[in-house]
Order: structure tokens, then sequence, then C-alpha cells
């Protein structure tokens, strides 16, 4: 049992502002938070997966019901093809049954297929209806459920069908995060070293010391809430300049243009974090082949701790098609973001398809 630590909270300075809470036992909280949040709800339907249905959902459902409002569980697979049209639909659909209307509000109880799929019902329902996230995984914790962005896949893509739908709270109990193995925990870490490459250079190079940040990933707790708080400051600071990602705030896809790609050609098949950590690999090796600073030696120090799963099978040309797909390209031209130096992010769009093949080449070489 985790033992209760400080509570941090971060405010994201959207329109309207709202709150990310991050610390252990928060879960028992909950009602006060989202009452704070959210005043005198009509209804509640708190959402999540069969995965974490078992752990968390009766305690969450009976905590919010302090609220003196019904309260409704709707459960749905766990996995990334849950990102689904066909399950969107079946969401609004146990929405209208729940009889939640423009004063209810949505409680996304779960990882980031949950929070993704979730916030769209949310931001498309009655035309928008309040949520709440409640992220039960790290790398949930630290990037998804911050920020807004919600959507579904295609086959032809990952998140292709979406909408920016700011959530009313944000909270992380890291204590939720004792229910999954060492490998699930470690996929967050991904995004955690992404934050300190874009905004906390002192988290990269933390990596591989004794004051080591993968060791704290491991732990949990307390200390790993504190390393939650940085990342999602780093986050805060750039949604909060760029809500609609018009600019800035395409620095937080570093990694996920190859790493997307990855994952669709996987079929899904190849976790998040593994494909993002792939995609940092390709995008430094694109940027010290350009002369920019070389930060190949760190993006493989977190290939060997995550020890992600095979790569597709699949070829450079392949992979060059499923890039030209990815949601973030502008017309013919490539975007894809690059470091100048470790806390320094760019965008550019001029990579060629010569610099994708040369990145997928060195993926293939570190995994043989």
């Amino acid at each position: 049992m985790t033992t209760a630590s400080p509570v941090h909270r971060l405010e994201i300075r959207v329109d309207p502002p709202y709150l990310v809470h991050v610390g252990t036992g928060l879960l028992s909280s909950l009602a006060e938070l989202v009452g704070t949040a959210v005043a005198a709800p009509s209804g509640i339907c708190v959402v999540t997966d069969d995965a974490v249905a078992p752990h968390h959902a009766e305690a969450v459902r009976a905590t919010l019901e302090a609220l003196g409002t019904p309260v409704h569980l709707c459960v749905v697979p766990a996995g990334e093809r849950t990102k689904r049209l066909q399950n969107y639909g079946d969401l609004l659909e146990a929405l209208a049954d729940a009889r939640i209307d423009r004063g209810g509000l949505v409680v996304a109880l779960g990882g980031g297929v949950v929070g993704d799929l979730t916030g769209f019902a949310a931001a498309t329902y009655m035309r928008g209806v309040a949520y709440v996230q409640v992220p039960t995984t790290l790398l949930a914790m630290v990037d998804s459920s911050v920020g807004g962005k919600t959507g579904i896949n295609l086959p032809a893509g990952k998140n292709l069908v979406g909408a920016f739908w700011q959530p009313r709270a944000v909270v992380a109990d890291v204590s939720t995060l004792e229910t999954l193995p060492a490998a699930v925990r470690r996929q967050g870490g991904v995004e955690l070293f992404k934050a300190g490459l874009l905004g906390d250079p002192r988290l990269v190079r933390a990596f591989g010391t004794d004051m080591d940040f993968g060791l704290v990933v491991d732990r949990g707790g307390g200390e790993l809430a504190a390393l939650i708080a940085r990342g999602v400051a780093v986050k805060a600071a750039v949604v909060a300049a760029d809500p609609l990602e018009h600019g800035v705030r395409a620095t937080l896809n570093l990694g996920h243009t190859i790493g997307h790609a990855l994952e669709s050609l996987s079929d899904h098949a190849l976790p998040h974090g593994d494909a993002v950590a792939y995609g940092l690999l390709a995008a430094a090796e694109v940027g010290a082949a350009r002369g920019l600073v070389d930060w190949r030696p760190h993006a493989r120090r977190l290939l060997r701790w995550l020890d992600p799963g095979p790569l597709p099978t699949t070829t450079a040309t392949a992979l060059l098609e499923r890039v030209a797909r990815d949601k973030k390209q502008v017309g013919a031209r490539r975007r894809f973001v690059l470091l100048q130096e470790i806390g320094e992010p760019i965008v550019v769009d001029d990579v060629s398809d010569g610099e994708i093949t040369r990145a997928w080449q060195a993926l293939e070489a570190v995994t043989r």
C-alpha cells in the first residue's frame, strides 16, 4: 500500500482553466475534487475498460455517489483497437441510455485509450458535455489526459478523427499504477523522458545515474508523483501558449511522426510507448545527420531500459507511405520535431524520403 504524499496541483491556463491534481490516494477524494470542478452535475457516467474496471470502477462509482446524482458505469474493451468508430458510436448510445444531458458529467477512468475515446464522445455528445480525466496509466498521467486532445483511429492512421475538448479537471492517483506490470509503467516513462527532452533537461541528464528517474518509475509512490508533476508542467506551459496546436504545441509530437506510423503498421500490436521510443531515436538520427545536437546516446539508453517489442515487419517504402498519411503533415511537406539542443525543440517541414529511410535503417540496426 502506498502511503499518502503531497498533492501537486498544476493549473492548465486555457479557457476555461482547470487543475491537474497529482498524488497518491486521490481516488478517495475524487467526489470532492470533481465537485469543485463541476458543480452539481445532473448525472454521471464513468467510462472505463475491462482491465481497469475490476480494480477501481466500483470504488470510483461509490465515491462519486456522494455528489447525490445517479452514477452509471460503461465498460469498453481494453486496448488501442477500441479507439474506432464502432466503439465511439456505442459509447454515444450508452450516454443516451444513461440519460446524460447537457448538465451531466462523463468521467474517463483508464489509460490513454479510454481518455481519448471518452473525451471525443464528451466533445460531440449534445455538442459538448463536461468530462473529467482520471488516468490510471503513467503515460496518460504525463501526457494524454492533459491538454484536451481527443480522438479515435481510422484504418488509414492513428487519431485521424478527433476534437480539442478540455477536461474540467485531471485527477492522477499514482496509487492506481500499483496494479500495472512494470513494463506498462515504463511505457509512460517514455513520455516523461520526452518531456525532459522538450523542457526539463535535468530529467534527461538524470537518466542512468543514481538519481535515475527510471528507478523512480519502477518504485512509484510520492517520488513518482513529483516526477509526473514535472512532466505535466512542461506540457502545461506549451498548451497554455498554443491550446489548438497552431504553432509551438506541435513540438509535443517529438517522436510521434515515426512512432504513430509504426503503431499503425503493427496494427496497434506495438504499444504506444514502445513506438514513441523508436520514434525518438528516429528523430535523433535525423537531427544528428543535420548537424543538430546529437542526443542519440540518450535515445538508445531509453530503448535499453524500456526493452520494447519488436519493430513491425515492414519496409522503408511502407513507412514512408504511412508517414505521408500522418495528420500532422501539411500537403506534401513532412513535419518533424527535432532538437537544436536538449530543451530547444524546433519544427521542420523538409524531411526527405532519404532521411526517413536512413532513420528506419538505424532502427533496424539497433534492434538486431
